[in-house]
């Protein structure tokens, strides 16, 4: 059995429902407001708490948008004050070395004899050498040492009985590490000995 919304189709049978015409200004059925115009003039407690969900979510709409632009902007300002960071730390880095430069500009324009020449050279060597100290950049030892793929690059593989297997025979370009940090590697010429 079928439900049915209280109607008997008896009664909606003789209607025409999609061409039936408003009832009439004299009718006694509009001399006062309908039961759905009063319920939506009146607020009823669903409508009040629509309303007051609506103006939460606006709040928070409101305050997410606010949210993000913050962190935009803060997100701007960390990224400017490490840039200006780095680039203080390298104004610092520069101006440490341009003591050495002027000692190598005074070393250029002297005009003295080639010993006191490489004495004074020597001297501003060790000068860079202890600047680049101060800034944590340290030389990588290699001659004689125990050929280690992290720090050290081989150029050339030597056989040789005179000396161990794998140790470095001599060093063609320094390398440098920062603060632990391998810059350069060394590049080295390495033992390989055959009896070992």
């Amino acid at each position: 059995m079928g439900k049915s919304n209280g109607k008997s189709k008896v009664e909606t049978h003789g209607l025409d429902v999609e061409h039936e015409l408003p009832a009439a200004d004299g009718d006694e059925a509009s001399s006062g407001p309908s039961q759905s115009e009063a319920a939506a003039a009146e607020p009823t407690g669903v409508d009040a708490e629509l309303q007051k969900v609506k103006a939460e979510r606006d709040s928070l709409v409101d305050r997410l948008a606010r949210a993000q632009a913050e962190f935009e902007n803060a997100r701007r300002r960390a990224a400017k004050e490490q840039q200006d960071f780095r680039d203080f730390a390298m104004a610092d880095a520069i101006k440490s070395l341009l003591p050495v430069v002027d000692n190598f500009e005074r070393a250029l324009q002297s005009k003295s004899e080639p010993a006191d020449f490489r004495a004074g050279v020597e001297l501003i060597y060790k000068q860079l050498r202890d600047v680049l100290a101060k800034l944590g950049v340290q030389p990588i030892s290699a001659k004689g040492q125990q050929f280690d793929p992290h720090i050290h690059e081989a150029i050339e593989v030597v056989e040789t009985p005179d000396a161990a297997d794998h140790e470095v025979l001599e060093e063609w370009q320094r390398g440098y590490k920062y603060k632990d940090r391998l810059l350069r590697p060394a590049m080295v010429r390495v033992a390989k000995n055959p009896g070992k």
